[in-house]
């Protein structure tokens, strides 16, 4: 234990100050005060890693200080653990906000802490251990009194530990707010398909002559308004309460949901491209116009639901697009993403229903609507190949490799210049005598596109569209055109200071691994293995729990793993474990075991297997997820999710190793 009394100048001078201060008041003799009481909890991050909880109960009027006072104020609170073999300290002791002001006392800014306060230290823990102790020496004043520093004991009782999730960098608000920006803009795109946007000046023509004064017109195309969010959000809502969080999140990497996907994709772009009109029952909008004609706030609404109805065949192919994309994130991610594409139909017919004199600038229907339309059927049809490759890699049939999909996109993306260019005409279109600009800008940034895909053929990473190819090691040449690295290739160009163990005199790499092209990065596939070899080459530990059919997984491998400095480490540093949790190869007999999440039902595949791993030992489900550890299974540094930054991840990288060595 560190001792209490600190023999400085400093802190005699506040002991003595202290005391005269508790001497004018007097108090010191005539009453025993004590106005704080301490409690002790503890949260389970881990197996090992505990947060240990200590909460100041204060009396009212009175304060206690934070751990950081100025020279020459009070005396902090300070926390006090013997650190020994059976735990050791993770950082600093946390506090709370508290607040910051002019200490009457002490004459100076002090940030203290009243009615209660919240310190929190996390700590690092042998198996075994039942309890850690430590203790608190702290200030209590109120307004020109102060009570002698007090030491209290703390003992954290570890077998009542509380579980919680561990706190990890996540990019979950991020992930929200692009799901919102990404629906609020495909919202915006189908606000100006013929379904949708000549009914604005309709609708915003009926609030302004059927209210009797402008008040209630404005006030009526806001309820408009909200009742279209209050429909779209509704069915985010239903989609988020249709299936647990787990079975969300596994959509990405299921082969009949994407499938399933894929066809409707094509049907909702070819649909687009003016084969057919995709329409809901016609007895669907009598009905609701019907209910819309009975006038006040429930008519107001189902006026918003035959909007709904009526423009089906526009946004009922970018909905369910959005609902699946959204849905396959887990939790209220549907939500988000229908706030955001109601939020973008909404506000226009609000706002030209407020201020009508904007409605001369809106630009006359015509064909221009219909060319939107077509852009988004383009658009439909190549992000429907992306949900045929996840399920081909899932199968691992090798059926739609990375040159054959780049191959594909540039045939639609080629093919759409063509159209924008007015190369190609399709049935819904008018004449076309000339090109506006607008068109004309389009045309060439497709052309751009497709002329940037080209080099993709022969092995160019195309970073721009990392996300959605295969990775490049599922193609005809994962080294590139005519160039192939043979394993006695990597083996021999590996010097003396980095030579591999365990690879049976030189001549393969050692059991279970395998390169990962283009940049030769020895990967193990299976957890035991891997550990067993990084304990051969003392070495730490780098799971990679991926997916064949995750996003962020390629564009973290492409735009992060690529970079030399995190290369290097990845190469050199760490040893790689990928374990891939949509993996659909069957388990060996002896490993087919009942799973811990669903009791009854067995683990048969190796992906079930590792899904099972991250979601018990880490607490997530979702992928990418990087964990540090050492050999002998405990954490580094604490996980990271999707980390797209190349800097933060390479320190990330560092730190993890450096506290291995």
């Amino acid at each position: 234990m560190k001792p209490i009394v600190n023999f400085s100048l400093k802190s005699v001078l506040q002991y003595v100050v202290v005391f005269l201060l508790c001497i004018s008041s007097n108090q010191v003799f005539s009453q025993i005060y004590e106005p704080v009481k301490w409690t002790t909890s503890v949260e389970k991050i881990s197996e090992t890693e505990y947060n240990l909880i200590a909460t100041a109960i204060i009396e009212k009027d009175w304060h206690i200080y934070s751990q950081n006072v100025e020279p020459g104020g009070p005396i902090p609170t300070t926390f006090y653990f013997t650190e020994n073999e059976t735990f050791s300290l993770v950082g600093k002791v946390i506090e709370e906000e508290g607040h910051t002001k002019q200490d009457e006392t002490f004459n100076m800014k002090v940030k203290s802490f009243d009615n209660r306060a919240k310190f929190q230290q996390q700590v690092k823990v042998k198996e075994g251990t039942k309890k850690v102790e430590g203790s608190v020496e702290f200030m209590v004043c109120k307004d020109t009194r102060c009570l002698p520093p007090t030491e209290v004991d703390l003992v954290f009782d570890l077998t009542k530990a509380k579980k919680v999730k561990k706190k990890v960098e996540n990019k979950s608000k991020k992930g929200l707010l692009t799901i919102f920006f990404l629906a609020f803009l495909s919202g915006f795109a189908a606000l100006l398909t013929p379904c949708v946007f000549p009914m604005i000046p309709m609708t915003v023509s009926f609030f302004t002559k059927q209210s009797k004064n402008r008040s209630q017109g404005i006030r009526n195309a806001i309820i408009f308004g909200v009742s279209i969010i209050a429909i779209y959000v509704g069915l985010g809502l239903l989609v988020s309460l249709t299936g647990r969080s787990e079975d969300l999140n596994a959509l990405s990497t299921n082969v009949w949901f994407n499938l399933i996907f894929f066809i409707l994709l094509v049907v909702f772009a070819v649909s687009f491209l003016g084969a057919f009109e995709l329409t809901l029952p016609s007895s669907w909008g009598t009905k609701i116009d019907a209910q819309a004609d009975k006038g006040g706030l429930i008519g107001i609404f189902f006026m918003a639901l035959a909007l709904a109805i009526v423009s089906f065949s526009c946004t009922g192919p970018i909905v369910g697009t959005l609902l699946v994309e959204a849905a396959s994130k887990g939790g209220i991610a549907p939500i988000f993403g229908m706030l955001g594409f109601s939020m973008a139909i909404a506000l226009p017919f609000t706002l030209f229903a407020i201020f009508p004199g904007w409605m001369n600038s809106l630009p006359k229907s015509g064909g221009w609507l219909n060319t939107v339309k077509v852009v988004l059927g383009f658009l439909e049809l190549a992000l429907a190949f992306k949900f045929l490759s996840n399920a081909d890699m899932v199968l691992n049939l090798h059926l739609l490799e990375r040159e054959v999909f780049i191959a594909i996109w540039i045939a639609i993306f080629g093919t759409l210049a063509l159209y924008l260019f007015g190369k190609i005409r399709l049935p819904h279109d008018s004449p076309l005598t000339h090109i506006s600009v607008g068109r004309l800008s389009l045309g060439l940034i497709s052309l751009s596109f497709t002329l940037y895909m080209l080099p993709g053929l022969w092995g160019a990473p195309l970073n721009l569209i990392s996300a959605f190819p295969p990775p490049q090691e599922y193609s005809e040449s994962p080294y590139g055109v005519g160039y192939q690295r043979s394993i006695s290739s990597f083996v021999s160009s590996v010097n003396s200071g980095n030579s591999i163990k365990g690879d049976q005199g030189g001549k393969g790499l050692p059991e279970g691994a395998h390169l990962k092209p283009p940049h030769d990065i020895m990967v193990f596939d299976d957890y035991d293995k891997g550990v067993a070899y990084a304990k051969e080459v003392n070495k730490p530990v780098l799971i990679d729990f991926t997916g064949k059919a995750c996003v962020n997984c390629r564009k973290m491998e492409q735009n992060v793993w690529a970079k030399d400095k995190v290369l290097s480490v990845l190469k050199n540093e760490v040893v790689l474990i990928s374990l891939y949790v949509d993996d659909k190869r069957a388990l060996e007999e002896d490993e087919i075991v009942e799973s811990k999440l669903r009791p009854g039902k067995k683990l048969r595949y190796i992906g079930q297997k590792w899904s099972e791993l991250q979601t018990i030992k880490y607490q997530t489900n979702s992928q990418p997820y990087y964990v540090l550890m050492d050999t002998n299974e405990e954490n580094l540094i604490d996980p990271v999710a999707y980390t797209p930054d190349v800097d933060e991840y390479y320190n990330w990288l560092k730190e993890g190793v450096k506290s291995f060595k």
